[in-house]
């Protein structure tokens, strides 16, 4: 499953506009990051993922996307599993 995950990892972080992703899983435990993404900020994607999805508890997992002027992150729960994907905006 390691090889797997690093392997999923690498193919997003490598798709043009990408700057960065990484996985958590249900507890906000850091599974994997590559490119920008810190590690350090698995706990808080997961949390966020947790609390967009008690907005409308009943639906399928929300989206969630953070903007500034340089970079977008979007984040999404996939069963047990949490993911962030950075993108740069800039360009």
């Amino acid at each position: 499953m390691e090889r797997n995950l690093e392997k999923t990892l690498e193919d997003v972080n490598n798709t043009e506009g990408i700057i960065g992703c990484i996985l958590a899983d249900h507890a906000g435990l850091c599974l994997g990051a590559k490119g920008y993404a810190s590690t350090n900020s698995a706990g808080i994607i997961a949390a966020i993922a947790d609390q967009a999805a008690k907005l409308e508890p009943d639906s399928p997992a929300p989206i969630i996307s953070l903007q500034n002027e340089n970079r977008k992150c979007l984040i999404q729960r996939q069963v047990a599993v949490v993911g962030a994907i950075y993108k740069d905006v800039s360009a």
